[in-house]
């Protein structure tokens, strides 16, 4: 405890001083910076080569605190009760009288928000008088880190200060929610569709021709930067073959995202699988069907654009 308590001390220093510090989360880490100041936020852009367009997910310790930046509405006091805090972000308005940079959200009336539930950044947002802007802490268009070494696998030492809070222990990155008029779901994530719409008593599906600037929706994203060929029975010569559950082989190319199936565990381990293989110099990756169901239907989404390569 006493690390933890000197490393939140660390990146609150590092924070208040306007510079980017790599915090954990539960979904991926983030490259984290004051959310009210601009040169702040550049220094976030700048290091994941960001386009500016895109904008950033702001993170809360709290509602106190959120009700400084946004307008708050039923649909998200309903999610807010059931989900948070945890891998859901909302697309609220915007208040005429918030101090979130412009650069957040290009200057937009609208804001990507949620409530991380990792221990240790909550721990550091109750230290800090303001929220984080925190977009996942790899160079953009790239996979997503979930542990303190893929953070250095992206950076090196270009940042200040990495606050270690072990292996992410979804490892996808959060569904996001709009919430202005009529709810959609804008990105899938680490929270089921199913699960929501029990929540709200509604249909609500992933809109993928939405107009709304919404964060991680490149087309081409989570790339590890080699080819990637999807539902595939029987792997080429130089691929490694990604399964979604454990075969009687001894094959060196063979890579296990779970045991039996398990969604689950396969969202967890997937941005590490890819980002192993590339280290292990293969020249390209074959994926074996995934179920398109629940965290299946999110990981088809991030292998699909990720092929785009």
């Amino acid at each position: 405890m006493k690390t933890n308590h000197s490393n939140i001390k660390k990146s609150k220093f590092f924070l208040d001083k306007g510079q980017c510090v790599a915090i954990p989360t539960e979904t991926v880490y983030g490259l984290a910076a004051n959310a009210y100041s601009d040169s702040a936020v550049k220094r976030i852009y700048k290091l994941k080569k960001r386009p500016k367009h895109n904008p950033s997910i702001v993170h809360y310790l709290n509602l106190e605190q959120l009700k400084n930046d946004c307008i708050l509405n039923k649909n998200f006091f309903i999610l807010y009760k059931k989900f948070c805090p945890g891998p859901i972000t909302f697309i609220l308005k915007l208040k005429k009288s918030s101090k979130i940079s412009k650069n957040v959200n290009n200057n937009k009336k609208t804001l990507a928000i949620r409530f991380p539930k990792h221990a240790l950044v909550r721990k550091l947002l109750k230290k800090l008088n303001y929220p984080l802007a925190a977009p996942s802490a790899n160079i953009s268009t790239k996979i997503s880190p979930v542990s303190k070494e893929d953070v250095i696998d992206e950076f090196g030492k270009k940042v200040k200060f990495i606050l270690d809070g072990g292996k992410s222990t979804i490892g996808l990155e959060s569904t996001i929610v709009n919430l202005i008029k009529k709810p959609q779901i804008l990105r899938l994530g680490g929270i089921e569709i199913s699960r929501i719409n029990r929540v709200l008593k509604t249909k609500l599906k992933f809109n993928k021709k939405k107009k709304t600037a919404t964060p991680g929706q490149g087309k081409i994203h989570y790339s590890p930067g080699i080819p990637i060929r999807l539902n595939v029975k029987k792997p080429k010569l130089n691929e490694a073959f990604v399964l979604i559950q454990e075969r009687k082989s001894s094959a060196k190319n063979f890579y296990y995202l779970s045991k039996r199936k398990n969604l689950k565990e396969a969202a967890k381990k997937l941005y590490k699988t890819l980002r192993m293989i590339k280290k292990n110099n293969f020249k390209g990756i074959a994926v074996e069907s995934i179920p398109n169901k629940g965290l299946g239907e999110t990981i088809n989404d991030r292998l699909i654009r990720a092929s785009k390569f």
